[in-house]
């Protein structure tokens, strides 16, 4: 039996799905993987490779609206897939949900899958935006329609594209909690002595929240010099995406510590008390779960995708959407209460384990693609 997986950025075949890739195999399935930028010799195509998995390179766009490139992106899955014949198609991401979900249907697939891990650009966009927000609506109603299970990664997510008619009132669809989290390669770490330590690891834009992050950090340090916050990340080609100028400024000033792109954040996050993420809206926020499995308490905004990872004063904080006020008082709190970040991170390490392990997370959607 074959499976194909198809995704927008080929480092996350191996950061985000590796668990599932694996779970696959160990059932006894061919996996196949598709993704653009895999050329032989590529070093993420080795390690896809030394796998066990059969990876492909696709001519795929992961941002802009090229129609000309998005056709041939189509046209690219499409041929893919008459090829290799797979009995089962997942995309992830925008473009691989909207055009692998088309070419499997058009390719004959028998089941065929989407998952919905976050909204992206195109959602968050009012006034000039409409016109891109209303295609890839389209898009999405068009491509949903002809797939057997939509995952989302959070109940508001799912709510959203019921009511935008994204998904027919009839469509199966199936929330699970989001990418999960291993938790035994995350495990806990001592927090570090002193002052607290804060930590933001994103792709580098607005929203994301990191003008929220870095100007109540400037405010934080303001009062408490020894403070210190941290930034993890690269600026992203995304149209929202944070200036050069504007990086080298808060690096320059003192207000943030650039540590820039990591292939292994967890030295990192053992390396922070708090991890914060103000972001305006996510599928699950992935870096959330790591921070939590090892045993941060965690500041992140009352949004969704976010909202479901920390219950209020247990294992952390919820702010308000672009509150530099509330995450300043948020950051505050855990400098006037030394011992408030080992609380909150021992009980975010249970939400955790209870609740996002990955193994937990991709049984379900095992059971849901009707993968014994």
């Amino acid at each position: 039996m074959k499976f194909l997986l198809i995704a927008s950025l080929a480092e996350s075949l191996i950061n985000f799905r590796g668990p599932l890739i694996a779970a696959l195999q160990a059932r006894g399935l061919q996996v196949h993987v598709a993704a653009p930028d895999l050329p032989p010799g590529d070093p993420v195509r080795q390690q896809l490779q030394a796998r066990g998995l059969v990876v492909h390179n696709v001519a795929l766009r992961r941002t802009g609206t090229n129609p000309v490139a998005d056709v041939q992106t189509l046209w690219s899955l499409w041929r893919l897939m008459r090829r290799v014949r797979p009995d089962c198609v997942l995309g992830y991401t925008i473009k691989p949900v909207i055009y692998g979900s088309l070419a499997a249907w058009l390719a004959g697939v028998p089941r065929r899958f989407a998952l919905v891990t976050g909204l992206g650009y195109a959602f968050q966009q009012q006034g000039q935006g409409g016109a891109l927000q209303a295609l890839v609506q389209r898009l999405y109603a068009l491509a949903l329609a002809r797939v057997h299970t939509v995952f989302f990664q959070n109940p508001d997510d799912e709510a959203l594209f019921r009511e935008r008619a994204l998904v027919a009132p009839g469509a199966r669809t199936c929330v699970v909690n989001g990418s999960g989290v291993d938790v035994a390669a995350f495990a806990v770490a001592q927090l570090p002595p002193g002052l607290p330590c804060f930590l933001l690891i994103a792709r580098l834009l607005g929203d994301k929240g990191v003008r929220e992050y870095a100007q109540a950090a400037r405010r934080v340090r303001a009062l408490h010099p020894g403070v210190r916050c941290l930034l993890v990340g690269w600026i992203d080609t995304n149209p929202d995406a944070i200036a050069q100028h504007e990086l080298d400024a808060w690096v320059q000033d003192g207000t943030l510590e650039f540590l820039g792109r990591l292939a292994d954040v967890r030295p990192t996050i053992a390396a922070c008390s708090v991890y914060v993420l103000p972001s305006y809206r996510e599928g699950t926020p992935r870096t959330v779960l790591e921070a939590m499995a090892m045993g941060r308490a965690v500041i992140t905004t009352d949004a969704p995708g976010c909202r479901e990872t920390v219950v209020e004063g247990d294992n952390g904080f919820l702010v308000p959407v672009q509150s530099v006020d509330a995450l300043e008082q948020a950051m505050l709190r855990f400098v006037a209460d030394p011992a408030l970040a080992g609380r909150m991170g021992l009980r975010g390490r249970q939400v955790a384990e209870d609740k996002y392990d990955v193994h937990k997370v991709n049984a379900v959607m095992l059971r849901e693609m009707g993968i014994a």
